[in-house]
């Protein structure tokens, strides 16, 4: 049988993802988990820590996966650099496990970010995790501007969101499994990552 807590989080995430935070109501949630409202605020206080509850108990096994991957790598490369790939896929790989077990979440990360509440959470639920892997990556491309690696860091990250909320819309028949998409997104951000900086004359000229 499913605890309370447990259903009140299933229901939260199903209706976040589907409604968006904002146009989610605690009777909303309460209805579909059949529950009363004194057990939202008994296990969880308010709606913004029911909101809280349900992306920890997601970014937890994902963060785990990544450091878990992350640290495999290191111990195997010695002391070297890890090779850019590896790191992309260590970061980008778990991700696409839990998008294949729980798409709801996925879907929730997005209308996050479309209702402009992504850094605080991702600050609270995902920094310390992104300073391991903005740690590794450095190493792998020592040779580059801090400031266009900052710039290629908000790429990757841009592009993961969009290939977490969207799909491409230009032709039929372009879905792929998540680890599919992950490959791809993999490839496509080391491009990136190795393309040459441009210089402030071959910037302007493109303008």
């Amino acid at each position: 049988m499913i605890e309370t807590k447990d259903k009140i989080l299933d229901s939260a995430e199903r209706l976040f993802a589907d409604r968006g935070y904002g146009a989610t109501s605690l009777r909303h949630i309460i209805a579909d988990a059949g529950v009363n409202l004194a057990a939202i605020h008994y296990h969880f206080g308010s709606k913004e820590g029911l909101l809280d509850h349900v992306i920890a108990r997601n970014a937890e096994p994902v963060n785990q996966a990544r450091i878990s991957r992350l640290d495999q790598l290191e111990a195997e490369a010695g002391g070297a650099a890890v090779q850019l790939e590896k790191i992309l896929d260590a970061f980008l790989a778990p991700a696409a496990a839990i998008a294949t077990r729980k798409p709801d979440f996925f879907k929730l990360m997005g209308r996050i970010h479309a209702e402009g509440m992504m850094t605080p959470l991702a600050r609270k639920h995902f920094m310390p995790t992104f300073t391991r892997f903005n740690a590794a990556l450095r190493r792998a491309v020592p040779e580059m501007p801090e400031e266009e690696f900052i710039w290629k860091l908000h790429f990757l990250l841009g592009s993961m969101v969009f290939v977490m909320i969207a799909r491409p819309s230009f032709a039929e028949g372009y879905e792929v499994p998540w680890d599919v998409k992950i490959a791809k997104l993999v490839a496509f951000a080391c491009g990136g990552f190795r393309a040459p900086v441009p210089t402030v004359e071959e910037a302007e000229v493109t303008r």
